[in-house]
């Protein structure tokens, strides 16, 4: 079975997958299966296997992972079994997101840009991290993984996402304009390392860092414990951003399928349902599908 899961990783490495987790329990369910002298994929031993997992969610990620390869060598060899996916029951859970108001926005970077030392590079680092964020809806690795050669006239450049994939960010002028007042302050430090944002010892900037200057930040503007007790996240602006664009989606069927295709495009998602979680979740998205939806019967009653 091991010939079969290294060619099965190979494959799906080549559509730039990552699959470092995949590789681990699958060569765990073949140690498991081979103790069984199983040389294909059984429900049963799977199930066995799976359970061994600590938790719910950890037996759920182990069964679907033995599924995803038990489905590719099905293909090919039906004595291979295709375990039900959903055999745990259970359901991913996703917090539901602070979507910041402008004013929230505009006071987090206007904070930002008082920060110290006064007349270093720092708080202009900052505020303009905390602008770019929110007018991209970059994730916080991306932004902070930006070298100078991944500005371009067209936008940015974003290198090996989250899911081993490059895509180009437009930028509105605005923000373009934001970034390049940064840049001219940015290289006039000299350093080796080519970042676009680094510290004051002008090295890369950490995540650590910014997160520990994020929660300071937000305590400065009241935004300390806002939502249902919980802080407000930096990856809440890249939500912030998704909801705006969702808001600002156009009319008619056609047109809002483009509009979620193009969205979840330039946010790099692997999945289109990753930006429809967007309409789940978000009250005010919620509130005009609601409306759409009554408006429609009352047309079609009348």
């Amino acid at each position: 079975m091991m010939k079969a899961i290294d060619t099965y990783l190979a494959v799906r490495r080549a559509a730039g997958f990552d699959l470092s987790v995949q590789e681990y329990l699958l060569k765990s369910f073949d140690r498991f299966a081979s103790e069984r002298e199983e040389t294909h994929v059984r429900t049963q031993t799977v199930v066995q296997w799976a359970s061994l997992g600590p938790s719910t969610e950890q037996r759920d990620t182990r069964l679907r992972t033995v599924a995803r390869f038990a489905r590719h060598v099905h293909a090919e060899d039906d004595r291979h079994e295709v375990p039900p996916e959903a055999f745990f029951g259970y359901r991913k859970k996703r917090r539901v997101p602070f979507i910041y108001s402008r004013s929230d926005i505009e006071r987090l970077v206007g904070a930002a840009s008082c920060l110290h030392p006064a007349g270093s590079l720092r708080p202009h680092t900052y505020s303009t991290l905390f602008a770019l964020l929110a007018a991209t809806g970059l994730r916080i690795s991306e932004a902070l993984a930006l070298r100078f050669k991944d500005i371009t006239p067209e936008g940015l450049i974003i290198q090996n996402t989250k899911f081993q994939k490059t895509r180009l960010v437009p930028l509105h002028e605005t923000a373009a304009a934001g970034l390049e007042r940064y840049l001219i302050r940015r290289r006039r430090i000299l350093t080796e390392d080519d970042h676009v944002f680094i510290s004051v010892k002008r090295t890369p900037l950490s995540r650590q860092s910014v997160y520990s200057t994020f929660l300071r930040l937000l305590k400065t503007i009241g935004l300390e414990r806002i939502h249902s007790g919980r802080r407000p996240r930096i990856h809440d602006l890249r939500h912030t951003f998704a909801t705006r664009a969702l808001e600002e989606s156009p009319e008619g069927r056609d047109d809002i399928g483009r509009h979620m295709l193009a969205l979840s495009t330039y946010m790099g998602h692997a999945t289109v349902q990753s930006t429809y979680w967007y309409l789940q979740v978000t009250p005010q998205l919620m509130k005009d599908i609601s409306e759409t939806c009554e408006a429609f019967h009352q047309k079609e009653a009348s």
